[in-house]
């Protein structure tokens, strides 16, 4: 019997399949998959099983889940992953699967923002599907932020969000490590976990990295629209800039906070605070 890790070649998906050897997961027990298995090169030297399975490819899924017991889905990137999502809960369905853990997004069947939509939808998926799932509402990474120092060093660090709104963050390898845990323990099944960390400002994460870098960084609010045109303008496409954009809407509303407890309790200790954080991620 097998842990299958469905995008494990992104980056939340590898610090899963890392997390899960550290928890004691036989590597061999392990199947890490993705369409760019070359990143995973490491992983299969470690004996982690590696396979090239594209999640549009019905039967490659299938055969992946040969033998599964558990099954990771990280939700994916392209504009069809719900069609990519239900693909996987149907095949892990008819593989008898014991639980399938499937990281969404924060309050994502009550949110209003564009970026909940496809995850509200796998939600209803996986709520019409007979397999025992657990739910990972994933608020914001800290390294949606830390990977634009080199842009903010140049141009400042501009979005449409409240200065006084507050998010709650938390670095990537958290995340996974929470999953890795529901993976590895028994009495998650049917349950729905909110994870985030502390809970910021965006001129608290420019403070922040301010002072991990040495160089002054400021938050500068600017309308929504305009927010659209500066991620159009560094190469978005202007659906993928629209949906970007709302989350600094969303931001303002308070859709992207969430209480800390559920990630504290399934990690055992508190989330890494703010600067720790930032500090950690730009290492």
């Amino acid at each position: 019997m097998s842990i299958v890790v469905f995008g494990a070649t992104g980056h939340l998906g590898r610090l899963a399949v890392e997390h899960l050897v550290e928890k004691g997961v036989a590597p061999a027990e392990i199947v890490a998959t993705g369409r760019s298995t070359e990143k995973l090169a490491d992983l299969a030297e470690r004996g982690v099983d590696v396979r090239a399975v594209d999640r549009d490819d019905a039967e490659a899924v299938a055969a992946a889940l040969v033998g599964a017991e558990k099954v990771l889905l990280v939700s994916g990137i392209e504009p069809h992953r719900v069609d990519q999502h239900r693909t996987v809960v149907e095949a892990a369905e008819k593989a008898g699967v014991s639980l399938l853990v499937y990281t969404s997004g924060p309050k994502a069947t009550e949110s209003s923002l564009l970026l909940m939509n496809d995850h509200r939808a796998t939600e209803e998926i996986l709520a019409a599907s007979s397999v025992p799932t657990v739910v990972l509402r994933n608020a914001w990474y800290v390294e949606n932020y830390t990977g634009q120092v080199p842009v903010w060093t140049e141009h400042g660090f501009a979005g449409a969000a409240a200065p006084d709104a507050r998010l709650s963050v938390a670095l990537r390898s958290e995340y996974a490590e929470a999953a890795a845990v529901v993976l590895t323990q028994d009495g998650h099944a049917g349950r729905t976990y909110e994870l985030g960390g502390e809970q910021v400002t965006l001129p608290e994460i420019a403070a922040a990295v301010s002072g991990v870098i040495g160089q002054e960084v400021s938050y500068t609010q600017v309308p929504l629209e305009v927010l659209q045109g500066i991620l159009e303008g560094a190469g978005l496409p202007a659906p993928a800039a629209q949906v970007f954009a709302d989350v600094d809407r969303g931001i303002t509303e308070g859709e992207l906070l969430v209480p800390a407890t559920d990630l504290e309790t399934l990690l055992g200790r508190p989330a890494t605070g703010l600067e720790q954080a930032v500090k950690t991620a730009l290492a």
